[in-house]
């Protein structure tokens, strides 16, 4: 089961999530020169965030129990809050807000930084749709990335 990870200026990998969790987090930390220490996660093509490190919950030991087969993901740095603080969310693809702007709204909403006003009011109806039905979590698409099913 092949995913396809996006990371730095426009970099794209093909990686086989048929592995071990483990694995799967060591595999991607070395190829996008991430620190060890860094906690990361995946943003998936219809904003989904896939945590890999979850730290107190068991986590899955394969990856591909995760992930969506042939799916596309952005790599994202997650920086835990300090004092209360809220946890951040930060793309690992340069220009995130460029190439894909509702992604970007994403990973702000995720931190709970303000986005634009329209998407702000669109989201305002989500969040409440989500606390009644359980976590926070959409399946809408919210953005299209590229294919490499071409």
């Amino acid at each position: 089961m092949f995913i396809t990870v996006m990371f730095g200026a426009d970099c794209r990998m093909l990686v086989n999530s048929w592995c071990s969790l483990v694995t799967f987090i060591v595999h991607l930390k070395q190829k996008a020169q991430v620190p060890p220490e860094v906690t990361i996660a995946l943003l998936a093509e219809d904003g989904h965030l896939v945590r890999l490190e979850e730290g107190t919950v068991p986590a899955p030991s394969m990856a591909c129990s995760l992930l969506q087969e042939q799916g596309t993901y952005v790599l994202v740095r997650i920086i835990k809050g300090k004092d209360g603080a809220p946890t951040h969310y930060e793309s690992l693809l340069d220009n995130l807000g460029d190439q894909y702007p509702e992604l970007a709204e994403e990973l702000c909403w995720l931190s709970g930084l303000p986005g634009t006003s329209h998407s702000q009011r669109r989201r305002t109806s989500v969040r409440r749709g989500h606390r009644e039905q359980g976590p926070p979590s959409r399946s809408r698409r919210v953005a299209s990335l590229p294919s490499t099913n071409r």
